[in-house]
């Protein structure tokens, strides 16, 4: 009887230590979310220092082809909307992006939001880089071949995402995007 107890007493310490920690994480998270260039500054120093230790150790190529395959996922994932166009031919529940100028302005909603999209490849970032401190993950490897299949793969991918943006009429920056003032209306009757 006593074991069940403690067994008991153990797990929900565990989970409190969690709740503790996702907590402060989220506390963390929600401190920095309006800070966008700060986190992408932050975000590249690491990715530079990962890519520098590569360099210098000369090894772990098979950690890094993981990473760089994940971030190009997490990115096409970033561009691509979350209510896909090209599955709105066979679904009509009425949530698409407009098509024409008469139709309604609906925001471009991401499949994977940005605040997501950076932490996410943080945590991958950061568990690659954990990941080269240790020799069993130096795989020996002709590199230059994942290179070359890298960029392949990334061409490919990012030429029918680019094709699917062109079909479909939709632009995930806001870059280049046109900008309306306030009230317009407003100008063209004071005239």
């Amino acid at each position: 009887m006593d074991h069940i107890n403690t067994s008991q007493e153990q797990g929900s310490s565990l989970y409190r230590a969690y709740q503790i920690f996702s907590a402060r994480q989220q506390y963390y998270l929600d401190r920095i979310t309006p800070y966008t260039a700060g986190r992408w500054v932050a975000w590249g120093i690491l990715v530079a220092m990962f890519f520098l230790r590569m360099v210098f150790l000369q090894g772990w190529y098979i950690v890094t082809y993981a990473l760089a395959i994940y971030l190009l996922n997490q990115f096409i994932m970033f561009l691509t909307p979350k209510i896909d166009p090209a599955m709105q031919d066979y679904e009509e529940d009425g949530l698409s992006l407009p098509t024409r100028a008469s139709e309604e302005f609906r925001p471009f909603m991401r499949q994977l939001p940005e605040l997501k999209f950076w932490y996410s490849t943080l945590k991958a970032l950061l568990f690659a880089t954990f990941c080269t401190f240790f020799d069993a993950f130096n795989i020996p490897v002709f590199w230059p071949v994942l290179v070359l299949y890298f960029f392949l793969l990334f061409g490919v991918t990012m030429k029918k995402q680019i094709k699917h943006m062109i079909k479909y009429k939709y632009l995930p920056f806001s870059h280049g995007k046109t900008r309306y003032s306030g009230n317009s209306e407003a100008k063209i009757s004071a005239k």
